[in-house]
């Protein structure tokens, strides 16, 4: 670990740096922000493409990851103080968040070869803060699925296994990190799509507050659920990344005009002080039936040491998290099948004419071109949504989901409070996935097993509080993978981050080092 302001020593292979110690060493002279970029975009063309590939880019942007690293450069040339903390560093961004330059898929054939007029507000900031877009990573189409295997350009592998799903939605994401193809990325979690890929593939992965980053220019699914977040292999770099990217924005609704918490901060004191007073609550819902014994064995390894640490462990019940799982797959498809009603193949994107001998309209033109472009699982949820949100159906079906999601929002308010006999809890812990990654093809026919995957994740995503997941070892039983999920109360991401970043601690201290950097190299080079 580099003191705070020394200049550290890189490694030969710059994509095995961190993030904080790339911006250090471009900050002080030591490498340019143009070598770190071409190193990763040759790591890109050495293990992306090809059948047996990690396949976690759709796009790359050399040419223009170059360009913006040479002006990360030449700002330092011209003595200019840098953009941020991050400048220079490259990064992989999910194909749902639009940057002008650069195709825009959001995984679905409706949308190949679209180019976006204007850059999200999530790519200015990060363009602003001199951070390197290296390309635009993969992702279940309109993100929805747990594995990349609903992409209409094909799935995504996991580092640690290529014959395994890197997670999903944000499994293009996830698996560039894993890869060591980009130091950071950009992830969207609806209902576990940042968190489930991070712990499937060792990296660590932030769902901020609902509202605490802005949506405007993100492709959406969900609109009361969608959340975009930091990725990346440390702690410390999510927390960077995570102050780049948050902060209140006039042109989304829902962004909350409230200062970003300090979470780089948070992480220096979880190093400094640990989990010494704080007060962890064990869902007693999130675990159990349905999770696999070598996650349960390393959640509760995971448990015993922020105990040990000092933190006091506490069993709280949360009994609404039983039906989260009922009411989400309610409420997103309602929310998708209204949202995607805007590709109608009359203003950009896919068209499609009618066969032969069909008149052609406005209909018939619709109807072919999203029987063409949208795949079997959006099509699912479309008509499931549109169903729920039928006539004489909305209130029964998505009403009464709405009320379940109050319900399951009280639950963490009595965990979180301690006046009315609460928990008080500084966070929440359980496993961020209820099993490791599984086989390409295992579960791809049986959607109810796939959208088991979120279980543990789906009660925070209802409930708009941030949640993270950070790798708490590998499951005895597979030898993959294994992440711990820390919910906090909304705005909390402060107490998130220290416990984060002071388990991170306690598991390097252990190991000697954190799971991303024991990935099998003969897997990803093979």
């Amino acid at each position: 670990m580099t003191a705070a302001g020394a200049t550290p020593d890189l490694p030969a292979d710059l994509t095995r740096a961190s993030a904080a110690d790339l911006a250090a060493g471009i900050a002080g002279g030591t490498v340019s922000a143009v070598e770190v970029a071409q190193a990763h975009l040759d790591r890109i063309a050495a293990v992306d493409p090809g059948d047996r590939g990690v396949h976690a880019f759709l796009h790359v942007s050399g040419d223009l990851a170059l360009e913006q690293a040479a002006a990360v450069d030449a700002a330092r040339a011209a003595g200019r103080t840098a953009a941020s903390p991050l400048a220079g560093v490259p990064l992989a961004l999910k194909d749902i968040v639009v940057q002008q330059g650069a195709p825009a898929t959001a995984g679905s054939r409706i949308l190949e070869g679209w180019m976006p007029p204007y850059d999200a507000t999530v790519t200015t900031r990060l363009l602003e803060a001199g951070v390197v877009i290296l390309g635009k990573t993969n992702l279940d189409e309109f993100a929805m699925g747990s594995s990349t295997e609903n992409s209409a350009y094909g799935p995504s592998r996991n580092p640690w296994d290529l014959d395994r799903i890197p997670g999903g939605s944000g499994g293009g994401s996830a698996a560039a990190l894993a890869a060591f193809e980009a130091p950071l990325a950009i992830g969207t979690d609806t209902g576990g799509s940042i968190r489930q890929p991070a712990a499937v593939t060792g990296t660590v992965g932030a769902k901020p507050t609902y509202g605490g980053v802005s949506r405007y220019g993100v492709i959406a699914l969900a609109s009361s659920l969608d959340q975009v977040g930091p990725c990346a292999r440390t702690v410390l770099d999510t927390a960077l990344l995570h102050e780049v990217i948050a902060g209140h924005d006039p042109r989304d609704s829902t962004s909350i005009p409230e200062p970003v918490p300090s979470v780089v901060d948070a992480v220096h004191r979880g190093r400094a002080d640990g989990v010494a007073g704080m007060r962890i609550g064990v869902v007693r819902e999130l675990g159990g039936e349905g999770y696999q014994p070598g996650v349960l064995d390393s959640f509760r390894a995971a448990v015993a040491a922020l105990e040990a640490a000092g933190a006091e462990i506490v069993e709280v019940s949360c009994p609404h998290f039983r039906y989260g799982l009922a009411a989400y797959y309610l409420i997103l498809p309602s929310e998708c099948s209204s949202n995607l009603a805007r590709f109608d193949a009359m203003r950009y994107g896919l068209r499609v004419e009618p066969a032969a001998g069909q008149p052609v309209s406005a209909e018939t033109v619709m109807s072919a071109t999203r029987g063409a472009g949208f795949g079997a699982e959006v099509k699912r949820r479309i008509i499931l949504g549109t169903y729920a949100l039928s006539a004489g159906y909305y209130d029964a079906y998505y009403g009464s989901a709405q009320k379940v999601r109050t319900l399951i929002k009280g639950d963490f308010d009595q965990a979180f409070g301690a006046a009315g006999g609460g928990a008080g809890c500084d966070v929440l812990v359980s496993p961020a996935s209820p099993v490791t990654a599984f086989r390409l093809g295992e579960k791809v026919d049986d959607p109810l097993a796939m959208y088991l995957n979120d279980l543990a994740t789906i009660p925070g995503s209802l409930a708009g509080i941030p949640a993270m997941s950070v790798p708490s070892g590998l499951a005895a039983d597979t030898g993959l993978p294994v992440g711990l999920q820390i919910m906090a109360p909304a705005l909390g991401e402060a107490a998130m981050y220290r416990v984060a970043s002071a388990f991170e601690t306690l598991y390097v201290a252990e190991h000697g080092s954190t799971v991303p950097l024991s990935v099998p190299e003969l897997v990803v080079n093979p």
